[in-house]
């Protein structure tokens, strides 16, 4: 017995110890260290070849949030590859070298770990001629010719500047604003850039992605090729043997919209750099099949919880709705960019030829400041109605499962927070990682488009922007 008790003793701080690894241990360290080289590969060659930067500003700007970068702009582990426009981060042996190869009229595309260049002629590609039309001699916001005195009568031209300031001139380096974009009864009144940046720079959306691929997707629903409402007619993973019994099946494409699924998250719990729709953003991983394979945790439309996966489904049943692959490439192009100017903009698809909209779209100021006026026009662009005023009311009208938490959610855009009452609470908002930002002002004819490359606590706040800007017009 006594033996037996000191055995008990010993056991009891290993025992302790051993929990203490068990909780601390990152058991998808592997994941991590892929995904970062995958992360580096994909921000590196959009960096140079959709943004047309160099290596020095790419490493200075786009990568500055990377804790560890593979190597420096004058060298590493990374190789560049300027005549196929592909980068590959990472040497052999260890973590597994991330290859990256822009693809015309897409962007970069990721190749996962056990492919190389030889595979790049098979990623998906878009050679969709653009509208005979010419930005440099067309008048705004159709192409670039803007306004040089535009009108700015009732406004502050001093606390105009002094807002642009503001944006500019963050408290701390984390924030760093590349662009903003003032628009006012359709005329841009302010546009500034950072050192490095012009209008035609395009940059990475971020999750600003998920508004315009609602846009796209409410288009279907007003011609009836998608229904809020109606079954989403998706294969879950996996496939059981009565596919009807599946609990899935009572997920609609407002849950979906909504952010309210009920399916399992896992991009916000701190594992969208090891798994999750990660995999698909960073390392070759098809988005949809991982998003197709998320378990119900709670009832649909009962809980708000932001997740990449679930937009990612909505797209995909956007593609269903359409039907041809080559259909649903060009539909983007076709029912939206084209019509309202948009020919900075790409939007990148995972290797499997499915859209990536919940981040990863490059654009710039213009392309977004077009984009919100679109909705600023109640859908209307040249006496053509592309979006219903029905769609615009249910992307700006709160979801319900987000009003325990102040109704700042609507579908795929942001609203006023209700504790907010120094901004209308009408405007609402785009938002993505690193400071993204297209706000709509209705009561003010105003879009306000800011562009960052925040990292580290990022705390730039729409709203507060929002504030500033509006002290040009008397609030």
């Amino acid at each position: 017995m006594r033996h037996a008790f000191l055995l008990a003793a010993l056991l009891l701080p290993l025992t302790a110890q051993a929990q203490q690894q068990q909780e601390t241990y990152d058991y998808w360290r592997f994941n991590r260290d892929m995904i970062q080289h995958g992360v580096q590969a994909i921000l590196q060659c959009n960096g140079l070849f959709t943004s047309n930067r160099t290596i020095e500003q790419v490493f200075d700007d786009e990568l500055k949030y990377l804790r560890n970068p593979v190597g420096t702009a004058r060298g590493g582990d990374y190789s560049v590859d300027y005549e196929r426009k592909a980068v590959t981060i990472g040497a052999a042996g260890g973590v597994p070298p991330m290859r990256a190869a822009f693809r015309e009229g897409i962007g970069c595309v990721i190749l996962p770990p056990d492919q190389t260049y030889v595979d790049i002629d098979h990623l998906p590609i878009l050679e969709l001629p653009y509208p005979e039309t010419h930005p440099e001699t067309t008048a705004w916001p159709m192409g670039d010719v803007v306004n040089p005195n535009p009108d700015l009568s009732g406004i502050d031209a001093e606390a105009l500047q002094a807002a642009s300031d503001w944006s500019f001139n963050r408290p701390t380096p984390e924030q760093r604003t590349l662009s903003l974009l003032i628009i006012h009864k359709g005329e841009i009144i302010h546009e500034r850039y950072a050192d490095g940046f012009e209008i035609s720079t395009r940059t990475r959306t971020w999750s600003t992605a998920k508004s315009i691929a609602a846009t796209l997707i409410g288009m279907l629903v007003d011609e009836g090729a998608l229904s809020l409402d109606g079954p989403l007619d998706l294969d879950w993973n996996p496939e059981v043997r009565s596919p009807e019994t599946d609990p899935r099946h009572a997920i609609t494409l407002r849950d979906l919209l909504h952010m309210s699924s009920g399916l399992e998250p896992i991009d916000n719990r701190g594992m969208e750099y090891a798994t999750g729709s990660g995999l698909s953003y960073w390392a070759g991983a098809s988005s949809v099949e991982g998003a197709l394979s998320r378990a119900l945790v709670r009832e649909p439309g009962t809980y708000w919880d932001y997740e990449n996966y679930d937009t990612i489904l909505a797209v995909y049943a956007m593609k269903r709705a359409i039907g041809d692959a080559q259909a649903y490439l060009e539909f983007p192009r076709k029912r939206l960019l084209d019509k309202i100017g948009m020919r900075n903009t790409l939007l990148s698809t995972d290797r499997f030829g499915d859209f990536i909209m919940s981040s990863q779209i490059y654009t710039n100021a213009r392309d977004l400041g077009r984009f919100g006026l679109l909705y600023l026009n109640g859908g209307m662009w040249n006496g053509e109605r592309l979006i219903s005023e029905e769609w615009i009311d249910f992307v700006t009208t709160p979801a319900p499962a987000s009003a325990p938490r102040g109704n700042f959610y609507g579908g795929q855009f942001w609203l006023v927070p209700d504790n907010r009452t120094d901004v209308p609470k009408t405007a609402y908002s785009t938002a993505g990682n690193r400071g993204q930002f297209v706000i709509v002002v209705p009561t003010h004819d105003l879009v306000i488009v800011r562009r960052g490359l925040d990292y580290g606590r990022q705390g730039f706040n729409r709203w507060d922007l929002t504030r500033e800007v509006l002290k040009a017009f008397g609030n």
